[in-house]
C-alpha cells in the first residue's frame, strides 16, 4: 500500500524517544520531511540524524508545547523553513501523571500539571497549524491519546482525565476542520513496551499486588485479547495510516492500538 507520504511536511512533537522516535522515523522511511519539536533539542539530535540518513530533511525546533507563544513562534519558524506548508501534525508529547495514586490522594497540582500538558499541548499545536492547513484546503492531524481515556482506570485518575479530554479536543476539531478537508483523529496506545512501562508501571503493579515484576508484566499482557504488549512500531504504523491519503474518509475516530482491551 502506497501511503503517499513522500515529500510531505510533518510536524511531530515529543520525537526524542519511544513512540515519538518510532513515528518520526516511520515518516522518514516513507520519504516525508520532518519538523521535530521539543524542549530538549539535544535529545532529538539522534532521531534527526537517523532521519537524514534515510534521505529526507529533518529540522529541530525548540518548543515547550504548553507555552502558546513558544508554539506559535516554532510553527512560524517551521513554515519559514519548509516553504509555508505543513501537511501533517502529530501530537505525541505528553506525560503519565501520578501512578498508583487514587483520585483522593492526587494533589490539585498533580492534576493540573498533567491536564495542562496532555490537553493544552495538542490544543496549542492544532490552533497554530490549522490556519495553514485551512489555506491549503488539506491536512492530517493525529493526536496520541491512551486507552485509559477510553475506559475507566482506577489509580490513574489524572492521566485518564487528560486523555478523555484529548478525545473531546479531537472530535470537536474534526467537526470544525472537516469542511476544509482536514482529518483529525486519535491513536490510543495501550501499554507500550519500553522504559516507562518497565520502570514506572510494572513496579507499581508488582508492589500493589505483592507479585514479581515479571508476573506484573504478564498480568498486563493477560488483559489483552492478543495477550501481548504493544510496541512503539505498532503505534507508529497506526499513526502513519491515519496521516496518509489511504485514510481520507476517516475522521474523528479513536483508534485503540492495544491488542484488544479498550474496544472489547
Amino acid at each position: 500500500m502506497d501511503l503517499q507520504l513522500k515529500d510531505k511536511i510533518v510536524v511531530v512533537t515529543g520525537p526524542a524517544k519511544g513512540m515519538g522516535a518510532a513515528i518520526s522515523l516511520g515518516f522518514a522511511r516513507e520519504g516525508a520531511n520532518l519538523a521535530l519539536l521539543g524542549r530538549d533539542t539535544g535529545a532529538i539530535e539522534p532521531v534527526a540524524s537517523e532521519a537524514k540518513a534515510l534521505g529526507v530533511e529533518a529540522e529541530i525546533f525548540s518548543c515547550d508545547v504548553t507555552d502558546t507563544d513558544a508554539v506559535e513562534a516554532a510553527i512560524t519558524n517551521v513554515l519559514a523553513r519548509f516553504g509555508g506548508r505543513i501537511d501533517i501534525l502529530v501530537n505525541v508529547a505528553g506525560g503519565t501523571g501520578p501512578i498508583g495514586k487514587s483520585g483522593v490522594e492526587t494533589t490539585a497540582i498533580e492534576f493540573d500539571d498533567i491536564i495542562h500538558l496532555n490537553m493544552r499541548g495538542p490544543f496549542n499545536l492544532i490552533r497554530a497549524v490549522a490556519p495553514t492547513m485551512q489555506r491549503q484546503q488539506s491536512g492530517k492531524i493525529v493526536n496520541v491519546g491512551g486507552t485509559f481515556g477510553m475506559r475507566g482506570r482506577a489509580m490513574r485518575m489524572a492521566y485518564s482525565s487528560s486523555k478523555w479530554g484529548l478525545r473531546g479536543i479531537t472530535k470537536s476539531f474534526a467537526l470544525e476542520l472537516g469542511p476544509d478537508n482536514i482529518n483529525v483523529n486519535l491513536v490510543a496506545p495501550g501499554m507500550v513496551e519500553g522504559p516507562r512501562f518497565r520502570t514506572k508501571v510494572v513496579p507499581q503493579v508488582a508492589a500493589q499486588h505483592g507479585i514479581s515484576e515479571e508476573k506484573a508484566a504478564e498480568l498486563h499482557a493477560s488483559d489483552y485479547a492478543l495477550a501481548r504488549i504493544s510496541t512503539d512500531e505498532d503505534i507508529a504504523a497506526a499513526t502513519l495510516f491515519l496521516a496518509s491519503e489511504q485514510s481520507r474518509q476517516i475522521t474523528g475516530v479513536d483508534l485503540p492500538v492495544d491488542g484488544g482491551w479498550a474496544a472489547l
